[in-house]
Order: structure tokens, then C-alpha cells, then sequence
């Protein structure tokens, strides 16, 4: 009986910890999006949609040789790490954090290498856009830069802990920022000089788009840097586990290294088809609108809005659903390691509740408010495809936010090849439907839009179905899915009355999306209470939740 009790409290805590965590890299996500998104409209404003379309482009391309070299080194150290923390095997836990710097070193040098003597290929043959080659050129030592850093971060993740890798990506960003801004103004002034001397109009905004992705590099080594200080710090640490350390067996170096290949293997494989979409897309999208008459400077553009404003926002409440997943998977390995069915299945009803908590209703105000935030952030534009994108395209947030946890959740419990079957499939009917969309009914962009759309569908579907196969897992749907979408409507429309009075009276669209932001807040939150979709013993569960508690039962909310 006590056993039981206190194997009942232990779950509790580590599914409340695995929240807490992944709440504090939600947070520096929202950060570094918002960053992100404020950095990106004076860059945009420097570019111009034509060089912000090579802009996107480039990092198109980066995005997919990153995850083959890089991106998969967060999930798969953390995974490695926290199976052997579980079992108290400390110094096989840190062997394993030196076969992923080797690791590191030689899939980020070919990465590198891939990007800089390819670019003229990609950009030429693959992008129709040759303008591209001097971004991705500038974008090649990069990837290798963040090979390292990618491994840093995952044996942090593996430990428990998710303020390192939260604050980096916070200092990452902040010089990202700054650098990106200056040498892309610096860049764009030098190429006006290229385009005087060569007669063109375009080395402007090619030099412009390389400048942008100047400032990438830079804030990936920064990150770095600050990773390298924390990891020297906790040596002392590491010293103090290894003489308490459990290990029956220490693993060989290359076990290790066959072990991380193994588990890199299908979670490349996975996010490559996963990601490798909007490469896809633009390539498809660029051929396609050439071979229908399109001139390559409309194409650019095009893009660049899709590309560079559309995602840019649909993206940041996504980053909420990325860092839930990324605190999941450390966690869900340790709970595997430990045979804890009631805490695996615990983990997956809270990460999936609390990713459409926060997903819905950004849906419903990206919708309802689309016309007041695209204008207020590009004010210098014509919004008009860039509003009419946010109104039919909003629902993306929803399937890509469900899509990307239920990915964590097959990789957390060791079905790794799941999710890249599944994202094969939804690949495969993606592109299909996206032909049809763009030669057949001539949608040309929306094409795109709504192609991606049902891409994340039908990947939520599949993964739905792996997971509840698995696991015998039934999805909650009233708390999870219906209670947040009731009080997201009656949110949305407490949005869209109060920006409307606002901006009638005062005439001001900055001070009206503030005060319907703020009103939509506290009418969801209010709606969550009420409805009963969040507890009290879940609310004390987030960082500050406490305060929030005492708030609430002070106006009879809970």
C-alpha cells in the first residue's frame, strides 16, 4: 500500500517536472519567436519581398541539411542521457555526451561542406532562383556550428534541465537580431553598388539576403560559447555522480557510437520527410509557376510572403508545442527505462491537452484578428495575400502542434521508425495533392497553403493511431480538444468586438490588438476555470502557478 503510494506521488512529480521544464523552454521559444518576428520585420523592410524570398529559399535548403547533420542531436543525446540516468549509470551518460561531440564534428564538417561547394547547384537547378547561392554560401559554417551546439543542448535536456538550453536559445536569438539587421543593411548598400556596375536590379537583394544569414552564424557561436562556460562549470558535478555511479558495465566508445547512429538514424530519416516539405514545396512552386508563365521575381515574392511572414507567425505558438515536445521525450525515455505505464500514459495525456490548450485558441485569434496583426507588424506592405493566408491558413497551428507531439511521444517510447512511416505516407499524398493543386486548378501559393495543411492532418491521424495501437491509449477528447475550442470561439469573438470599439474610437490598430490580446487572455482563462478543462492540482503544477491558484479562488474561479 505505501509502495503503491509513493510510486503514485512519484509519478505525479515526474509529470509535473516534465511540464515544469517544458514550460520554461515554451517560454524562451515565445521569446525567441517574438524576437524573431520583431527582427524579421525591419530585415523584411531591408530586403524587400524579392530578397526576403531568397532569404526563405536559402534557409529552405539549411533547414534540410541541418536536420541531416544536426537537428536530430538534441532527441537523440537527451534520449541516450536519460536512459542511463534513470539507471544511475553516470559515467556512461557523459561517454556518451564525447561520441556525440565526434559524431558532431564529422556529420556538421559534411554538412558545411554539402552547403558551400552545392549552392550554385541548389540555387540554379533545384530553386530556379540563382541569386540564392550567396545566402546559402554564407549559411554553410553554420551547420557545423551547430552540430556542437546541438549536442550540448541535448546532454543538458538529458539530465533533466531544460534553463540551459532555454537561455542559449535566448542569447542566440538576441545576436541573431543585431547582426542579422546590420549586415543585411550593410549588404543590401554594397550590392546597389554590384547592381550599377553588372546592370542588374537583384545583387541588392541577393548581397541583402546573405547578410541576413550572417547574423545566424554568429548567434549560433554565441550559443555556443555560453554552453562550452555552463558544461566547464558543471564538471565538479559530473566528478561528485561518478562516485556514486551504478554502472555494471561500462560501455565501449563504440557501442556508444553504434548505439547513436541507431537512434540519429530514423529520427533524421523522420524529420527529413517531416520538414523536407517546404523544400519540396518551394521547389515544386518555383518550377511549376515558371513553367506557367510567372516571372521569377513575382515567384520570389510570393514566396517570400508565404515563406517569410505567413509561417513566421504560425510558427510561434508551433514553438510552444516544439518545446513541450523536446521536455517529453528526456522524460518519456526515463519512464520507459522504468517500466512506469502509469506515468508514460500520465506524460502523454498532458503534453497533447496542454499543446491544444495553447494551440486553439491561437488559431481562432490569428483568425479573427489576422487583418490587425499583419498590418500593424508590416505596415509598410500590402497585406492583402499575407491577411488572406493568416484567415484560411490559421488552423495549421492546430494539426502541426499535434503532429509535432505525438512525433515526440512514438519517439519517447521507442517506436522510432513510426513517425517517419507515417510522415512518408503524408508526404507522398502532400506532394500529390499539391501537383494537382498548382498545374490542375491553378491555385499557385494557396496551393501550398492549403497542401501543408492536409500534410499535418493526416500525419496527426497516423500518429494518433500508432500511439492508441501502442499504448492502448484512448484520447480524451472533451477536456483536450472540445471545452478549449467552445471557449477559443467565445474568446475570438471577445477579440474581434474589442479591437473593432478600439480602433473605432481611438483610431489606433497598435493600442487596439494590445487591449484585445489582453481581453482574449483573461476571457480564455477565465473560460478554462469555469469549464473546469484545467484543475487546480494541474494549475500548481506550472511555474507560477501558485499565484495563479490564489488569483483565481480570490474571484471564485476554482
Amino acid at each position: 500500500m505505501e509502495n503503491n503510494k509513493t510510486r503514485n506521488n512519484s509519478t505525479k512529480r515526474g509529470a509535473s517536472n516534465f511540464l515544469i521544464q517544458g514550460t520554461i523552454l515554451a517560454v524562451a521559444g515565445i521569446i525567441v519567436r517574438i524576437i524573431g518576428m520583431f527582427y524579421r520585420i525591419p530585415l523584411a523592410s531591408i530586403l524587400g519581398d524579392e530578397g526576403n524570398g531568397y532569404y526563405s529559399s536559402a534557409f529552405s535548403i539549411y533547414s534540410i541539411l541541418l536536420i541531416v547533420s544536426s537537428y536530430s542531436m538534441p532527441t537523440a543525446v537527451s534520449k541516450l542521457v536519460a536512459t542511463r540516468l534513470a539507471r544511475k549509470e553516470y559515467i556512461n551518460s557523459f561517454r556518451v555526451l564525447k561520441v556525440s561531440l565526434f559524431y558532431g564534428t564529422v556529420v556538421g564538417g559534411l554538412g558545411a561542406a554539402v552547403l558551400w561547394f552545392g549552392a550554385d547547384v541548389f540555387a540554379n537547378d533545384f530553386l530556379k532562383m540563382p541569386y540564392t547561392s550567396y545566402a546559402l554560401k554564407t549559411l554553410a559554417p553554420t551547420i557545423w556550428i551547430i552540430a556542437y551546439l546541438g549536442v550540448f543542448r541535448g546532454y543538458f535536456q538529458g539530465l533533466g534541465t531544460m534553463l540551459p538550453t532555454a537561455i542559449s536559445q535566448v542569447f542566440e536569438q538576441i545576436v541573431n537580431a543585431v547582426i542579422s539587421i546590420y549586415a543585411a543593411a550593410k549588404l543590401f548598400e554594397l550590392g546597389l553598388k554590384s547592381n550599377a556596375v553588372y546592370g542588374s536590379n537583384q545583387y541588392s537583394f541577393a548581397f541583402g539576403a546573405a547578410g541576413g544569414t550572417i547574423g545566424t552564424g554568429v548567434g549560433a557561436l554565441a550559443a555556443l560559447l555560453f554552453l562550452v562556460f555552463i558544461m566547464l562549470s558543471y564538471r565538479p558535478v559530473i566528478k561528485k555522480q561518478s562516485i556514486r555511479d551504478r554502472t555494471r558495465r561500462l560501455e565501449s566508445y563504440q557501442e556508444l557510437s553504434s548505439l547513436l547512429v541507431m537512434t540519429v538514424f530514423p529520427i533524421v530519416l523522420s524529420s527529413v520527410a517531416y520538414n523536407i516539405s517546404i523544400v519540396i514545396d518551394n521547389s515544386i512552386y518555383g518550377n511549376g509557376m515558371s513553367i506557367l508563365g510567372m516571372e521569377t521575381s513575382e515567384i520570389a515574392s510570393n514566396w517570400g510572403i508565404y515563406s517569410g511572414k505567413y509561417r513566421l507567425l504560425f510558427n510561434i505558438p508551433v514553438a510552444i508545442a516544439n518545446s513541450l515536445a523536446s521536455a517529453l521525450i528526456p522524460s518519456l525515455s526515463q519512464a520507459v527505462a522504468e517500466r512506469n505505464k502509469m506515468q508514460i500514459t500520465r506524460k502523454i495525456s498532458m503534453v497533447i491537452r496542454f499543446s491544444m490548450i495553447i494551440s486553439i485558441p491561437a488559431t481562432v485569434g490569428l483568425t479573427v484578428l489576422a487583418g490587425p496583426i499583419c498590418n500593424l507588424l508590416f505596415q509598410r506592405d500590402d497585406n492583402t495575400d499575407l491577411i488572406r493566408m493568416m484567415v484560411y491558413g490559421s488552423v495549421a497551428v492546430v494539426f502541426f502542434s499535434l503532429s509535432t507531439v505525438t512525433n515526440a511521444v512514438l519517439q519517447g517510447i521507442n517506436h522510432m521508425r513510426t513517425p517517419l512511416k507515417n510522415a512518408v505516407i503524408s508526404l507522398v499524398l502532400h506532394v500529390g495533392i499539391l501537383c494537382v493543386m498548382i498545374f490542375v486548378f491553378k491555385m499557385g501559393i494557396y496551393g501550398v497553403l492549403y497542401s501543408n495543411i492536409i500534410f499535418a492532418l493526416t500525419m496527426c491521424l497516423f500518429n494518433g493511431l500508432a500511439i492508441g495501437k501502442f499504448l492502448h491509449y484512448k484520447q480524451e477528447v472533451i477536456k483536450t480538444f472540445l471545452l478549449p475550442t467552445f471557449a477559443a470561439a467565445i474568446m475570438g469573438g471577445a477579440a474581434y468586438g474589442t479591437h473593432f470599439i478600439i480602433h473605432s474610437i481611438l483610431k489606433s490598430n497598435f493600442l487596439g490588438v494590445l487591449v484585445a490580446i489582453i481581453v482574449a487572455s483573461g476571457v480564455y482563462g477565465v473560460l478554462l476555470l469555469k469549464l473546469h478543462c484545467v484543475d487546480e492540482k494541474e494549475l500548481m503544477s506550472l511555474p507560477g502557478g501558485g499565484k495563479i491558484a490564489n488569483i483565481a479562488r480570490k474571484f471564485h474561479l476554482l
